[in-house]
């Protein structure tokens, strides 16, 4: 199917769109939290990363999934839904932390410092991961969409990871510098830009069999294989 087919109603969409938004959240939401700490087998090294980093690649594979079964436009609006989503829920843990608890409330000694604490992100922090995941996923949207029409639909291996270094690359070199410059050191945000950016590439590497059966599965399911001969790239639309 190409940019210039009818479109019709799909079954799994919705689905789909769904379970972004979900990962995305709860990637932003709940990961930057906590920073974890494993020690590699055998070599010793102990490493540190935002929980949210273990996640967080989970949004890419939606949208490759979604760029190649349903193509750009359908990716686009998606993209569209999860920024807003990101945008509400930033407002409404400002709104909710700001708002001076009640002193009737047994668990406020408790319960609003841990709130600050789990949600409480600086504006720099947010802003990057906004900024960073909208520039990042219309990247990695626009990439795949363009190596699938160079390779003809073949070797999706190569388009979901060919897409996932240009997106989450772009992501980490927006993020990490907005949220962090003049707070670390410049050695340690560029290493911890780089380790995340390699282990975010690394979940896609993995999870590469489990695309390609989900890609198939859906494609089977719907009827379609979209190829965006002639899409508007344009990420400010709504157009499908």
């Amino acid at each position: 199917m190409s940019a210039g087919s009818p479109r019709r109603p799909y079954r799994y969409y919705d689905l789909l769109l769904g379970g972004f938004v979900a990962v995305l959240l709860c990637a932003n939401l709940i990961g930057p939290a906590k920073v974890g700490e494993l020690t590699l087998p055998l070599l010793g090294i102990s490493l540190a990363f935002g929980a949210g980093n273990i996640f967080f690649p989970f949004s890419y594979i939606f949208g490759d999934i979604l760029t190649e079964v349903y193509g750009f436009a359908r990716a686009r609006r998606v993209i569209w839904a999860g920024f807003a989503a990101m945008l509400f829920a930033t407002m409404m843990t400002l709104i909710v932390i700001s708002l001076p608890p009640s002193p009737t409330e047994p668990n406020n000694e408790t319960l609003q410092p841990a709130l600050e604490t789990v949600f409480g992100n600086s504006w720099r922090i947010a802003a990057a991961s906004m900024i960073a995941f909208w520039v990042g996923d219309f990247v990695n949207a626009f990439v795949l969409a363009k190596m699938k029409l160079a390779t003809k639909g073949r070797w999706l291996w190569t388009r979901t990871i060919g897409s996932t270094i240009a997106g989450q690359g772009v992501d980490s070199f927006i993020f990490y510098p907005i949220a962090f410059a003049g707070i670390w050191e410049s050695e340690t945000l560029f290493s911890v830009l780089l380790f995340n950016w390699f282990f975010k590439v690394m979940v896609e590497v993995v999870m590469t069999p489990a695309t390609y059966v989900v890609v198939a599965w859906l494609k089977r399911r719907e009827q379609v294989d979209y190829y965006d001969s002639d899409t508007n790239f344009t990420p400010f639309s709504l157009k499908d």
